[in-house]
Parts: structure tokens; sequence; C-alpha cells
């Protein structure tokens, strides 16, 4: 491997990092001052934005160690195959760096991934080493999120939680038959195996502190994890179904999704094209009615067509299921609970809070609710005010056409150039 400065590992390395979608990153423009007019840069390579367990919108450095891997997952740029630029960076580089952007107030924390060299062991002992020396010889403060590897000895993977505000550890794909194909050095019993280690002591050190206050903290902000989505036969439903069986197993915090992306000199058992991404944002709709619209995931399941397995692209899962479940419609806003009103299109949990808070006083009408939404052409269909019950036109055959948005511009390309 070339010798290459700082500034060339940083570039390799940033970019290798943006495919994991465990750390959303926020695009925008290409801007400096360099010419000596204004202020600010937006080319700070690595930096990304992500939001902290308390709901803040907070800047981390998304890097890798290295891009190197000894594994040969198909779908991966950075096989061992891949014909790509390689880099690596010491741990002394990783914390020199963090803390030297974190001076500079350009980061509040890391995200810190890495490709597998040597062995398992040995990597997570890198990683793990970037973390503690934040902690314990400067005293960092700020964020961390450590990606694990699975097939890592569990004491390690324990460190990493010790050190880490969150550790991921990445089923990479929804089903069984698609990991032992793409990934087959890769063993599922394995991740679900370090993951359930996480949770255990996750749960463990909850219950240490509530009875002694030195107890140490693992993993305060949780553990998530990451599917591809695209890469295989996977339908929506079996990736919906997936993430439930992960949330409710594994306690987790979140299941990324990210669709599967081509790349230089692809294996042949991967499919030509990407997946459109309004798929993938399809699958976060879905997953945030699971988690926040008290939605079970037989019903979210339901909203994909019969056939096919897919939700539809055109509206979200959320219309889709009232639309194909018109029977539980119209909701009376002045009756209904608090679960039937979160199956409303157009009414999200602001708005249901709105209306039952408001109630307690007075039989809410029409334009009473119109104030609590961003449009009340979705909702009219689906709810019966003091002044307004959609007799006619909830029976209507072409209710969809009422009420799907009009058709986008096409949507860009995620890392196009």
């Amino acid at each position: 491997m070339a010798q290459l400065d700082t500034r060339q590992k940083l570039e390799i390395l940033a970019d290798a990092a943006k495919y994991d979608a465990s750390c959303a990153s926020s695009g925008t423009a290409k801007r400096n001052s360099r010419d000596g007019k204004g202020l600010g840069s937006t080319e700070g390579m690595g930096i990304c934005h992500a939001y902290a367990p308390d709901g803040r919108c907070i800047s981390l450095l998304k890097i890798l160690l290295t891009n190197s891997c000894i594994f040969d997952c198909h779908y991966c740029i950075n096989r061992k195959s891949s014909n790509v630029r390689r880099a690596r960076f010491t741990a002394d580089e990783v914390v020199k760096l963090t803390i030297a952007f974190y001076k500079r107030n350009y980061i509040e924390g890391l995200f810190l991934s890495s490709g597998i060299i040597r062995s398992s062991n040995y990597t997570m002992e890198q990683m793990v080493e970037v973390a503690r020396a934040l902690r314990e010889d400067h005293h960092f403060r700020g964020y961390i999120h450590l990606k694990t590897i699975p097939d890592a000895d569990p004491e390690l993977v324990r460190l990493a939680g010790l050190y880490a505000d969150r550790v991921s550890i990445n089923v990479e794909l929804p089903t069984a038959g698609g990991l032992k194909r793409l990934a087959p050095e890769k063993d599922g019993a394995r991740i679900e195996g370090a993951m359930a280690d996480v949770k255990s002591s996750i749960i463990d050190t909850r219950d240490a502190a509530k009875r002694y206050k030195s107890a140490p903290r693992f993993a305060p902000a949780g553990q998530s994890t990451q599917m591809i989505v695209g890469a295989d036969a996977a339908t929506d439903r079996d990736i919906v179904s997936r993430a439930s069986t992960l949330y409710d197993r594994f306690q987790l915090r979140r299941v990324y999704y990210s669709a599967f992306s081509p790349i230089p000199d692809a294996s042949a058992v991967l499919p030509l094209q990407r997946p459109p991404l309004m798929r993938e944002h399809r699958l976060y709709q879905s997953d945030w009615l699971m988690r926040f619209y008290e939605y079970q995931p037989h019903e979210v399941v339901a909203a994909a067509d019969d056939a096919t397995g897919m939700l539809p692209l055109d509206i979200d899962p959320k219309l889709a299921w009232a639309l194909k479940f018109r029977q539980h419609f119209p909701v009376d806003v002045n009756r209904a609970p608090r679960e039937l009103l979160l199956r409303v299109p157009g009414l999200g949990v602001k708005a249901v809070n709105g209306i039952l808070a408001s109630r307690r006083w007075r039989r809410l009408r029409l334009d009473d609710v119109a104030r609590l939404t961003v449009s009340v052409a979705k909702l009219r269909p689906f709810i019966v005010t003091e002044d307004w019950r959609p007799v006619i036109l909830s029976d209507r055959a072409d209710l969809k056409t009422l009420v799907v948005p009009k058709k986008k511009k096409e949507q860009l390309e995620l890392f196009a150039a």
C-alpha cells in the first residue's frame, strides 16, 4: 500500500463510509470561502449529520478505520476482490483527527466502522482502542458510535459498549438465504448471538445503575442495525417482518435501510440496477408506523401488494393501508380512541395529541382539525367532524385519485457524481 498522508486517507475512508446508512448524511451544494469571500465551507470530508438520543441534530466524523477487508461479500465495494484504492488509519490517527475536528467545532462526535483486517478480533481491538483513548486519555465527552464486528470476541464487543454511546451490528440482508448467497463468510446465527449479548449487557447495566450510582454505562443510546434493500429477492413484506422481529428480540433503537447501489466490477449474482430510492423511503415510513403510530407488523405488511409483497411507491404505507381497509373509516375525531386517530392518513402524532386535548373542551369542526394539519384535503374522506360527514366521498371507487399527491419530479440518485 502506497504511503498516504492523513488528508488522502481521510478522503478515501470518508468516501467509503458513505454507504453505511446507520449514520445518515445530509447532502448540499459544495461551497467554500477559499477566495476570501464569505465564511465557512460545506466540503468537510467525513462530516455528516445524525440525531442524538435526545433528538438533537449533531455533526459526526464518519469514517472507516480501513477499507481493506479479508471478506468477499458480493454487495460490498470494499470486498477483498474489489479494485478500489485502499487506505488505513492507525488508532492514534483517528484519535488525533477526532480531537482536532472537535476543537475546531466541526463535529460533536465520531462514527467509526471498518473493513476486516488480519482478523475480526484484531480489527475490533483497534476500534476499541480508538474509543478507549478518546475517553480515558483525552477525556472526550462527545458522542461515539462504533460499528462492531459480530465475529469478534464477546469481551471486545462488551468493551466497545462501555466506551461508545451506541453500538451497531449489521444483519446485512433481510433473509438467511440472501446472506448465505451474497455473504457466505458471514454467519447469521453469530450476528444474532452478538446482538443478543449486547442486549443482555444493556439490560444488566441498566439494572445495576438503579442500585449503584457508580455502575458503568453500556451503550446508553442502545444498539442499531442495517439491512441492504434490493441486493437479493427479499420483498418489502420480508423486510418489514424481519425488522419487527429484530425490534422485539433485541430491543433495537433503530433499523436502518440502505438501498443497494451497483458497484464497480460487480459480481454476476447482483442485480444490474439499483432499486428505486423511493422503496427505501417507504420502508422507513413503515418502520415509523410500527415505532410511533402503534401499528402492528401484520398491519404494515397488509399494506403491501398481495401478489408481489411490495409496498406501493406512489403512496405512503399509511394511506395504502387506509385505502385497502376502508371499512375502518370514516373515523369520528370527537369520539374515536387514539389508536384509530393514528390510522387516519394526514394525521400525525402531534395532530392526534392536539385533537385529544381540544375535544375535552368542545366538539371539533373541520376547520379545527385543519389548523392542526398541513392539508385537510387528504383527511376529508377518512374523518367525521361536527360539521362534516363524507358519506358519498368515502364510498367512491376513484377515491385514490383524489387523495394521492401529484407526481413529483424524478428522484435524484443517492450517490450521483
